[in-house]
């Protein structure tokens, strides 16, 4: 696995800090391979951020950790070789049942090159159950310690867990982004968090930027979040969820093909068909 040049990655992370401060907020389509990243790239990403679904479901995995992490750090040193804007990896809990076995994995990631990443604090194995943050506070300051400048983005679960009390779950998750901060995260993310309203309060309670996920249909537009006070929105796996449709439909109309009901061949594929040359281009030039 290739590593580059120290100053290549701290100059990327650098980056990436300064995109999070820039006049809108920064958008992330994420990638789930090389060419998702190239394809992303081409169309005005100022960096990539990865789906840990995407890329789980790419390599024939359910999501939640179960890719084997030499894949993951495979396919994201893929991504990184094609890619010529900071790279960001969402690497769930950390891939490790330990601190130190996660501080292995985020080495590695910044060896490549690595300029971000998102680390959550999720649910404790086998449970629904939100792990404590300590556990997460812990793993930030290790981390800290291995790369000053690499963005830390830490997530928080509370949207994804079962809760009847909306006013209590905001205060946790209140004290959760306050926690992070304070172990040395540098952005919070808060997937599951639909309400502008608490967008907007949370941003202005931690003095972070605030990551929304927007990859549903359902979300409203980067002006209304950026309103709100979102400095950072994310897709997630909604763009492989969307291919994948497009691929469900195209296979269904070629099965048809010989049906007196399609009477349109390929259409639903060629609506969308990139030139293949035009795909080859997208690595023209890039390292082996």
């Amino acid at each position: 696995m290739s590593s580059i040049d120290s100053r290549q990655q701290q100059d990327a992370a650098e980056l990436f800090h300064r995109l999070h401060a820039g006049p809108r907020p920064l958008v992330l389509v994420n990638a789930w391979d090389a060419v998702s990243a190239r394809m992303v790239e081409r169309a005005g990403a100022q960096a990539i951020g990865t789906t840990s679904a995407g890329m789980a479901w790419s390599m024939g995995y359910a999501d939640g950790e179960r890719m084997p992490v030499d894949e993951l750090l495979a396919a994201c040193a893929r991504i990184c070789r094609v890619a010529s804007v900071p790279v960001t990896v969402d690497i769930e809990r950390g891939f490790g049942d330990s601190t130190q076995a996660v501080c292995d994995v985020v080495r590695s990631l910044v060896d490549m090159g690595v300029a971000g990443i998102n680390i959550e604090d999720g649910t404790l194995p086998g449970t629904r159950q939100l792990a404590p943050p300590e556990i997460l506070c812990e793993r930030i300051q290790a981390l800290r310690k291995i790369d000053a400048r690499l963005f830390i983005n830490a997530r928080t679960d509370t949207y994804f867990v079962a809760n009847d009390d909306p006013a209590a779950r905001y205060q946790d998750t209140l004290r959760r982004a306050r926690l992070y901060a304070s172990a040395g995260a540098d952005g919070i993310f808060v997937p599951g968090m639909a309400s502008l309203e608490e967008i907007a309060g949370l941003a202005d309670a931690v003095p972070l930027p605030l990551n929304v996920y927007a990859g549903h249909a359902k979300a409203p537009s980067v002006d209304v979040l950026a309103g709100a006070g979102a400095r950072r929105i994310s897709l997630g796996c909604g763009p492989l969820q969307a291919a994948l449709g497009v691929l469900g439909r195209i296979a269904a109309e070629a099965f048809d093909s010989g049906s007196t009901n399609n009477n349109g061949g390929f259409r639903a594929m060629a609506a969308e068909m990139i030139p293949a040359g035009e795909i080859n281009g997208l690595f023209a030039g890039v390292r082996r």
